[in-house]
Order: structure tokens, then sequence, then C-alpha cells
């Protein structure tokens, strides 16, 4: 193992103790605020190793929690089926809710892969994503995917849109913010004060109200 793959390895790891639990219970949170007891089914799409998923399922046992992923993990907390990246592989309206927690900036087409959650979500969408108003949001915004994702081996595009550009996606794609909120407590003090400020929203989209 070469200095930098070590160097990075430790990086990752690091992120990982102080950052990942937190961010996962919070997020968690967040989501399931989302969620009314109406709702029986969500799809995680890029659910990663499917730990938020299963901890919303955990909050609201009414839904069947279903992943899906690029690149399918052996450890997935939830059901996962492959994707690729593009096509949900799934009929329009087949869930409740879709969650994209992270997601939307590794893609190329944020409109398009939207549009592709709401195609198989009855009621709406839920998405955790980043804003990006200047350059210096945009340097923190890639130091922490890097630092959160290199060493996992996941692809980084860096997409990171205003929130002009999340409105026009949004609208384009029939959907209607219902719930938007950025005081999630992902980090612990003082690191807030770097990595949290303004930089990170969860939104509930719904269909049908625009």
């Amino acid at each position: 193992m070469n200095t930098g793959t070590r160097y990075l390895k430790t990086l990752g790891s690091a992120h990982d103790s102080l950052v990942l639990t937190r961010r996962k219970v919070a997020l968690a949170k967040a989501i399931a605020d989302c969620v009314d007891t109406e709702a029986a089914s969500l799809l995680d799409v890029g659910c990663g190793d499917g730990g938020i998923g299963h901890m919303v399922g955990e909050a609201r046992p009414q839904l069947k929690v279903q992943g899906v992923e690029v690149l399918q993990r052996p450890d997935c907390k939830i059901p996962c089926a492959l994707y690729d990246g593009k096509t949900l592989p799934f009929p329009d309206d087949s869930f409740d809710l879709v969650q994209a927690i992270d997601v939307l900036h590794h893609t190329e087409d944020i409109p398009g892969v939207l549009g592709e959650c709401a195609r198989v979500a009855r009621r709406g969408v839920i998405v955790k994503d980043h804003l990006r108003e200047n350059a210096f949001d945009g340097a923190v915004l890639r130091f922490m995917d890097w630092v959160g994702n290199r060493a996992h081996g996941v692809g980084m595009t860096y997409n990171y849109a205003s929130r002009a550009s999340w409105q026009d996606a949004i609208k384009r794609n029939g959907l209607t913010v219902s719930r938007w909120t950025q005081s999630l407590g992902l980090y612990p003090r003082p690191f807030n004060l770097a990595f949290e400020r303004n930089l990170h929203f969860v939104a509930l989209l719904e269909k049908g109200k625009a």
C-alpha cells in the first residue's frame, strides 16, 4: 500500500468514526419526519449500505423499504436491486415515496434523475443534498465529498446546484416543495461551523400539487 492510499484510508476511517454514525442518525430522523403514517413503501435510491433506509424503516414500522444501487454491497441492511444509474428497474408509481440521499450531486443530470425518482413515486420524493451558492461553498463540498467517498470507491461528479437550480429542477418535474429544512445537526462542534452552515438540505417534494 503506497503512502497516498494509506493516507486516504486513514482519513476515510477518521471521517467514518467522527461523522458517519451521527450523520446517519440525523438524516434518518429528518427523513422519517417527512413520512406520514399513510405511506407504506419507500425506495432508497443509491442506498449504499442501507443504513439510513433501515433506520427510517425502524422509525416508521409501516414502511416496506427497498434499496437500489449501482454498486451493490454484500452487507446491505435492506433488500437491494442493481441499477444502471439512469433508469430505475420499477414501473411507474411503484412506491409511495422515493428517497435520494446525497445521490443527485453524483449524477451529470440532476433534473433527469430527479424525474426518474418522481416517475416511480406515487406521492413524492425526499431529497437530501447540497446547496452551492459560491466558489467557497463548492470548495468545501468537494473536500467533504472526497473525504467521505473516495476511500469507498464512489465516483464523484461534484455537480452541486444552487437553490435556484434546485427550484428549477423541482418545477420541471411537476413537484412541489412541502417541506424544506437546513437545520440537520450533521456535524459536532466546531466542525459544524465549516461543514454545516447552509450547505445541506432535506426536502419533501410532493407530486400532483404543482
